[in-house]
């Protein structure tokens, strides 16, 4: 069975000195280059989701409950929601497939719900310069492109363990994909609730490897 290894939105805006940093984001992005060094070749393909927000509405909030609002991050063709880079070698040896943005008008938790990039729409800018360029925006989503590619077994790693890893993990099994979570591949928001979202995650048919 082909497999995919998702690395779910390892953003700058979400790793320390970010607008939304997860205490060990940094970390995560260089265990995942690390991990894909020894085990590359176990994927037919290595996919990375992006929040990519223009006007994601009460997802940003000036009071956030870091719940369900958060403080302004990962705005379309900002530094903050370029990948981190931790991760330019997997970049630079041309191991990553293709990536996937999500959010663009509204929260956007899973990466099922991304769309692929478009390279040529990829232009650093102000929020408006972004809204332009991806208003009209349509692709293929991720839930497609793996179709399509007759993939049918996803590992996910990334961030935050509690929300967007937790989302794309529980989409992948309504999906029927044959799903993996490699918690320690991930960081999360609030540490604390990790046993709990794992829990979650193993009676809805989600393999945790703890190993990995």
């Amino acid at each position: 069975m082909e497999t995919a290894l998702i690395i779910v939105d390892v953003q700058n805006d979400f790793c320390e000195g970010g607008a939304l940093g997860v205490s060990g984001g940094a970390d995560t992005a260089a265990a995942i280059t690390a991990y894909l060094r020894d085990n590359g070749w176990k994927y037919a393909a290595v996919l990375a989701t992006q929040d990519w927000h223009i006007d994601p509405g009460a997802h940003f909030s000036p009071e956030p409950d870091y719940l369900d609002s958060w403080p302004v991050h990962c705005v379309a063709g900002t530094d903050g929601a370029e990948l981190h880079p931790g991760l330019a070698p997997v970049v630079k040896a041309g191991a990553l497939t293709a990536t996937f943005r999500k959010g663009r008008y509204e929260a956007a938790y899973s990466g099922f719900e991304a769309i692929l990039a478009d390279p040529e729409a990829e232009v650093p800018g102000t929020t408006a310069d972004a809204g332009e360029l991806l208003e009209g925006a349509e692709g293929e989503s991720l839930p497609e492109w793996l179709n399509t590619r007759r993939i049918h077994a996803v590992d996910i790693v990334g961030i935050a363990t509690d929300f967007c890893v937790r989302a794309t993990a529980l989409d992948a099994v309504r999906a029927r994909f044959d799903t993996t979570v490699l918690p320690r591949l991930t960081a999360a928001v609030h540490p604390a609730t990790v046993p709990t979202v794992l829990g979650e995650l193993r009676r809805a048919g989600v393999t945790i490897d703890e190993d990995a």
